[in-house]
């Protein structure tokens, strides 16, 4: 009686880790579309696609290990390459795209790269 109990947790366990990725993939995707400039467009790709695909990728382990007792290492190494990787990704590709001038959107009320950006062009003078 009680393995039944534990099996529906664990089942909603995984089910749970599975549709929170497939939302924040699918919320990725619409902020990519919706979004007004490169920087938010950024911001929905790495963050939101980071949480999904791992939370997609952390239910497949689960499924993987509770199932059929595999405790699979790529799947794990995956997870944390795409929770290291993709962050670090979206900050270099937002700062070499500031840098080579592409513009904020016209509404953005703050500009925190300015200041660095006035003081690397003296220094480099």
């Amino acid at each position: 009686m009680s393995g039944t109990w534990i099996n529906l947790l664990i089942d909603l366990l995984i089910c749970f880790f599975l549709l929170s990725g497939t939302f924040f993939i699918f919320s990725a995707s619409l902020g990519i579309i919706r979004f007004p400039d490169v920087y938010n467009r950024l911001h929905a790709a790495t963050k939101s696609a980071t949480l999904g695909v791992a939370g997609i990728m952390i239910g497949a382990f689960l499924y993987l290990f509770i199932e059929y007792d595999l405790v699979s290492g790529k799947l794990l190494l995956s997870i944390v390459f795409v929770l290291l990787t993709a962050p670090v990704s979206g900050h270099v590709i937002g700062r070499a795209a500031y840098h080579n001038g592409v513009q904020l959107w016209e509404h953005s009320v703050k500009d925190d790269l300015k200041k660095t950006k006035r003081s690397t062009e003296h220094s480099n003078e």
